[in-house]
């Protein structure tokens, strides 16, 4: 078992997370008290958009991120190497209605499109692919809605509207992920997992395998988090959620690795020259102590 250093001044930790089956697959352990954490942690769980926001006004000692989110909130929070969501054929899609053919030679400037939110990384791929798009912010599950009822001429969708989509008769305009990929050849950066710089660094490094270890008891006992996923995922058929935790769950999920700590940096300096994000020179990942 992991030994941890002591934290006797440090309270029960909140953690925020998503209902997205990625994130409960990953902290079910956690959360359930199956492996060790350095401190007691209660989820917090709550949409991506939400978590965002929550971030940039430092209300959670430790949560889930998008990337494009962390790049505001550097100077008070450091990415963990553990629990995040990078990854190849992950990134998010542009849908519209009907035939995707037409809108692919007019091309979307100038175009009302809905947004799961401004500080998500998918944003920011719809904004260095079509800079002049009108955007409007929603919940990401009423993204589709929206466009299949009109009100937008396209949607940028997240998570596991990946898979659904064509139940609400959309039809794929772009894999933002694919365009990625394509143009730096590195892994899509989506999310991390955060906790705050001023932390003392061993606590930080402790939580960093916590979340590693729950991870590898998810895999070691893929059962003991089922009831935990399909509670927080209701609408999801079990293939459904299955197959979200097989896309965004993956060897960047038990560390970011060298290509993903790259993949990272080359998204800050595409923020950043896009005028997207502030400019840091602080360390983006925990170390050990």
């Amino acid at each position: 078992m992991t030994a941890f250093p002591a934290a006797p001044d440090l309270p029960t930790l909140e953690l925020g997370y998503s209902l997205c089956p990625n994130d409960t697959f990953i902290f079910h352990a956690l959360h359930a008290g199956l492996t060790p954490s350095p401190v007691p942690v209660r989820e917090v769980l709550e949409d991506v958009q939400t978590l965002n926001d929550w971030a940039v006004a430092g209300r959670l000692p430790m949560t889930k991120i998008s990337y494009r989110a962390y790049f505001e909130v550097m100077d008070r929070y450091v990415a963990l190497r553990a629990g995040g969501a990078l990854g190849r054929g992950v990134g998010p899609l542009i849908v519209t209605r009907g035939d995707a053919a037409s809108w692919q030679e007019r091309g979307l400037n100038g175009q009302v499109v809905a947004s799961p939110g401004a500080l998500t990384t998918a944003e920011l791929l719809l904004r260095l692919v079509y800079p002049q798009v009108q955007v409007v912010r929603m919940r990401y599950d009423e993204v589709m809605p929206a466009v299949a009822h009109g009100e937008v001429a396209a949607g940028l969708i997240i998570h596991e509207s990946r898979f659904t989509y064509p139940e609400y008769g959309l039809s794929k305009l772009m894999d933002l992920g694919a365009w990625w990929e394509g143009e730096t050849g590195l892994p899509l950066p989506l999310g991390a997992i955060l906790v705050r710089r001023d932390l003392p660094r061993d606590i930080q490094w402790a939580l960093n395998t916590a979340v590693r270890g729950s991870l590898e008891y998810a895999y070691a006992h893929p059962q003991a988090s089922r009831d935990y996923v399909r509670q927080h995922a209701a609408e999801l058929s079990d293939e459904v959620m299955q197959a979200h935790i097989d896309l965004y769950v993956n060897a960047h999920s038990l560390d970011v690795g060298d290509e993903g700590e790259r993949a990272v940096r080359e998204l800050h300096r595409r923020a950043v020259q896009v005028g997207a994000a502030p400019k840091s020179t602080l360390p983006l990942f925990v170390t050990a102590p």
